[in-house]
């Protein structure tokens, strides 16, 4: 089977560190969120991919060729035009074997084989409290009758996290196409949910399987809390002189840290440097430096320097912050 990953967004909720870093590479719990989602469907027995890549995609494509052996075809999605469009431009690498669409902002903890097993095509949904920024699914008899796009009066709380598991291909194929050439868009552009609508009127089943470990990326607080889920399912057996550590944390090898207190919930990337501090419920990227600081709920991006009293930062790629 081959996974579709749809990765070529600007992530501008995710600003400043998205200003020099794709989403998708962004250090969540000690590796990039697409890490995260490649080792989940390695673990599903998924080893070929396509990644649809746009915003700094080369830095994508090194990633995935430097740190896993997948046959992988990447594909430029150079105009934004929905997550529809997306599928539509890479149609070419899939062929009439089923396929597993998955969001490139989210990490997902769901044992997939159920929904591999059944021959049916099938969604993966969460209850939540308001489903309006999501797309939402409407059933009658365990089938899905009617799919929307972020609505403003949802016909149900069942939201859409991700997770498409396409059976007929083919006509999926057929569904895109038709969108783009009779420019049906919603929000002007081509949504997925658009063309999986088309399957289902035109007589295609639908189920949806649950899926309640789903963790969204997207914006500051959701990675963090995100970071918290990820650490608090990790082992965490390191010692440092000096240093008190309040697991779960994550601790980079290749760090330098002293005379500080680390955790809970607290992820330090590779080179980093932490003296005379107080980290929890942080990220600090790669050598990154960060001094004579308290910090909570914050994001320090690789190569800054934070240095004084603070309390809840969200620091850019190679800036300076300091209270001396």
């Amino acid at each position: 089977m081959r996974a579709i990953i749809p990765v070529a967004g600007v992530g501008s909720r995710l600003r400043p560190h998205t200003y020099t870093l794709p989403k998708v590479l962004l250090n969540v719990a000690g590796k990039p969120i697409l890490g995260h989602i490649l080792d989940k469907l390695q673990l599903q027995g998924i080893n070929e991919a396509t990644i649809i890549v746009g915003y700094m995609g080369h830095l994508i494509e090194e990633y995935v060729k430097s740190n896993y052996e997948l046959k992988v075809d990447f594909v430029e999605q150079n105009e934004r035009l929905g997550l529809g469009h997306s599928i539509w431009i890479a149609q070419h690498t899939f062929n009439t074997d089923p396929i597993l669409i998955i969001l490139g902002d989210t990490i997902f903890d769901v044992d997939l084989s159920d929904a591999f097993s059944q021959n049916i095509n099938s969604l993966g949904v969460k209850q939540v409290e308001d489903p309006r920024r999501f797309g939402v699914v409407q059933m009658n008899d365990n089938y899905i009758v009617r799919l929307v796009e972020k609505p403003e009066v949802p016909p149900s709380n069942l939201a859409l996290v991700g997770l498409y598991y396409i059976k007929n291909t083919s006509l999926l194929k057929e569904c895109l196409s038709r969108l783009v050439s009779e420019n049906i868009r919603t929000r002007n552009e081509y949504q997925l949910t658009d063309a999986l609508q088309l399957m289902i009127d035109c007589g295609e089943k639908f189920t949806t399987f649950q899926v309640e470990g789903w963790y969204d990326c997207g914006k500051h607080e959701t990675i963090l809390s995100t970071n918290r889920y990820l650490l608090e399912h990790t082992t965490t057996d390191v010692k440092i002189d000096d240093t008190v550590i309040i697991p779960p944390v994550f601790i980079a090898p290749t760090s330098k840290i002293s005379r500080s207190v680390i955790g809970p919930y607290a992820t330090i990337a590779e080179n980093a440097e932490i003296v005379d501090s107080v980290v929890k419920n942080s990220i600090v990227g790669d050598n990154a430096i960060v001094s004579a600081s308290v910090l909570d709920q914050s994001i320090i991006g690789n190569s800054a320097v934070v240095g004084g009293t603070f309390s809840i930062l969200n620091v850019g790629d190679s800036s300076e912050i300091s209270k001396f």
